[in-house]
């Protein structure tokens, strides 16, 4: 098995390099890695303190040129015969973590890229392992850092804080794209390279670190946003569709969500919930979905559609918000009906007309255009009397509601209408037997 070269980018922050690098040296196998760090022109204790370290390879920059720039020089620096991991400062690693995730890699000559779970559920990428402190920490991941094959999970993306990619995958790649330079979204276009090459991303559930999520890159929001923006923009000239695909889980559908045999995940984007509830119930998921870039992603995941005249039946249809964007709800919702097995499934997602926020617009005599971004609107009544007169039975409602702000909350208090307080809705409805 190769051995492998972990590229850690530095810039100030020296308390966090420090206790990743230790981490790294107590709680890896030696001789089977190799540190490189890039250090982006630090200002406090870091170079002096990595000019002391014998056994790191330091690259000094006389400027901050960035993470996708730092990393791939870096990578230049590795042994040739290495596969690559992308560490940042701050994090903690912990006992087996790297020895699970080759164990995961090389498990299958389908797989290209691996990573952990950590602290933050970014990306779903979160565990619900609790500490106190770094000791307890450590304490808890030794017994949650057992290998076991059940706990690999296949993702469209994993986030860049901790990504290990086998040598031969990355030698087809050669570098990270530049054009990201200072940072974010690189790890999603990675991912997508890593998976147009027809290579499997794995996230483990069996190795666990922790991660700060520390950098001053994202303190200086003044900064950072324009700079996520602009790579935002950029990868949507890259891929013809936006990052924001990589969230759309259907969040509020998963409350009803149960081990279906078969479901139709309609408007599937690029694959997301589709991998979810695939690790997650282990069911026969489908996809379908209009947009051909998005589909070109998804399909390497399942099976994808083009429209619901090419699909079969299903235990469940998930449709998110579609009803709000359908031109015919009634049409849309008897024509899904046909695609449902005997007691099947219809699950989705609408906003609260009704909700005490857009009772503050009208009330401020505030346009209308507000509302215009939702094609269709409906109060909870509309909802329940739409889905039975399209033939669905025992309907459940699931109310959602968002942090309200001190006019909201008087208002919510003057009218004392239940309702009012909820900004979403998540159906679920059965389908009825003529």
């Amino acid at each position: 098995m190769n051995k492998t070269s972990i590229i850690i980018l530095t810039y100030n922050n020296f308390l966090y390099t420090k206790e990743c690098i230790s981490s790294i040296r107590k709680y890896t196998d030696k001789n089977t890695y190799e540190i490189i760090v890039v250090d982006n022109n630090s200002s406090d204790e870091t170079v002096s303190w990595l000019e002391m370290q014998k056994d790191l390879k330091v690259i000094y920059n006389k400027e901050n040129i960035g993470f996708p720039k730092g990393v791939n020089e870096g990578i230049k620096k590795a042994q040739k015969e290495n596969d690559i991991l992308l560490l940042n400062n701050d994090t903690i690693v912990t006992s087996n973590w790297l020895k699970n995730l080759k164990k995961c890699l090389y498990n299958d000559s389908s797989i290209g890229a691996v990573g952990p779970v950590c602290n933050q559920d970014e990306n779903k990428q979160g565990s619900l392992l609790n500490y106190s402190n770094a000791l307890e920490m450590q304490q808890k991941a030794i017994k949650h850092n057992i290998s076991n094959s059940d706990k690999w999970e296949e993702k469209v993306f994993l986030i860049g804080f901790c990504l290990l990619i086998k040598r031969r995958v990355f030698d087809k790649i050669k570098y990270l794209d530049e054009k990201y330079s200072p940072g974010y979204i690189e790890d999603n276009d990675l991912s997508l390279k890593i998976s147009n090459l027809g290579y499997r991303l794995i996230l483990c559930h069996d190795v666990f670190i922790h991660h700060y999520l520390g950098t001053a890159f994202r303190k200086d929001l003044n900064k950072f946003y324009p700079i996520l923006n602009k790579n935002r923009n950029y990868f949507k000239r890259k891929w013809h569709f936006e990052t924001t695909e990589f969230d759309r889980l259907k969040n509020a559908s998963l409350v009803f969500m149960e081990n279906y045999q078969t479901v139709l995940d309609y408007n599937c984007g690029i694959g997301v919930l589709m991998l979810y509830l695939k690790y997650r119930y282990n069911s026969i998921i489908y996809g379908l979905e209009k947009d051909y870039y998005k589909r070109i992603i998804s399909s390497k995941f399942g099976k994808i559609y083009k429209n619901l005249n090419e699909t079969a039946k299903y235990d469940c249809i998930l449709i998110g918000d579609e009803l709000e964007h359908i031109s015919n709800p009634i049409l849309f919702l008897k024509k899904l009906k046909k695609h449902l097995n005997c007691n099947g499934v219809l699950i989705g997602e609408i906003h609260n007309f009704s909700s005490v926020h857009n009772l503050n617009y009208f009330l401020h005599d505030m346009s209308y255009e507000v509302f215009k971004s939702e094609k269709n609107i409906f109060t909870l009544n509309d909802l329940k009397k739409l889905l039975t007169l399209c033939g669905y039975q025992d309907i459940i409602i699931y109310s959602w509601y968002e942090k309200k702000n001190l006019n909201e909350e008087k208002l919510l208090n003057l009218f004392n209408l239940d309702f009012l307080n909820y900004s979403y809705y998540t159906f679920k409805a059965i389908k009825k037997e003529n």
